[in-house]
């Protein structure tokens, strides 16, 4: 039932808003250049590794010395507005389409962080990463890493049919709340080094 509805989702999704993805596609190109897409290769079911897709939400600007400035000198008021829209996770239905990705679970993270959790943590891998989740509607990234994987690993225990349901509408929520989007006195969420349980 969770496959079914996510292909469904996902389908309708794509249809009905592909007016808007193609609008933001040009209003992404026009304000922070191409690609319009950001791609990334994050961990899947069981940790194999897939392609999350993404609209672009930073612009490429370097130092004199070639490389990338801090996520905060990179994120343009309009990259802004796309994250605290969530407007930048749409393509991601694609990825649910494709399987590599539920409408609901874990959200993805970075492979590089793969090795660093406990045999605990690394319990979230145990069902497909998700657009949303448990963790995303109980605090997102004001949460510190070990609230969010004790939430992620809650949910890969308790998770049915109706705790789905219940997410998306929680989802939508705190989409129109904004809340949560960035952690205190960052850009982006500071990387998971490693974690605190045995």
């Amino acid at each position: 039932m969770k496959r079914l509805m996510d292909i469904s989702a996902a389908l309708l999704g794509l249809i009905l808003l592909s007016p808007l993805l193609l609008l933001l596609m040009l209003l992404v190109r026009l304000r922070l250049g191409s690609p319009v897409f950001f791609t990334q290769q994050r961990p899947g079911l069981n940790g194999k590794p897939f392609y999350m897709i993404k609209f672009r939400s930073m612009t490429d600007k370097k130092d004199e010395h070639g490389q990338l400035l801090a996520d905060e000198k990179r994120l343009t008021r309009f990259g802004r507005l796309l994250r605290a829209s969530s407007l930048d996770e749409l393509p991601e239905l694609w990825n649910v389409l494709k399987g590599d990705m539920s409408l609901v679970g874990p959200r993805p993270l970075l492979m590089e962080y793969l090795p660093r959790y406990s045999a605990a943590q690394y319990r979230r891998h145990e069902v497909r990463p998700g657009i949303t989740g448990w963790a995303q509607v109980n605090g997102r990234n004001a949460l510190s890493w070990e609230e969010k994987f004790k939430l992620d690993v809650w949910y890969v225990e308790n998770h049915n049919l109706w705790l789905d349901i219940r997410i998306l509408f929680l989802t939508l929520f705190k989409v129109m709340q904004r809340t949560g989007i960035n952690q205190k006195d960052r850009a982006t969420m500071e990387k998971f080094t490693g974690n605190k349980e045995p």
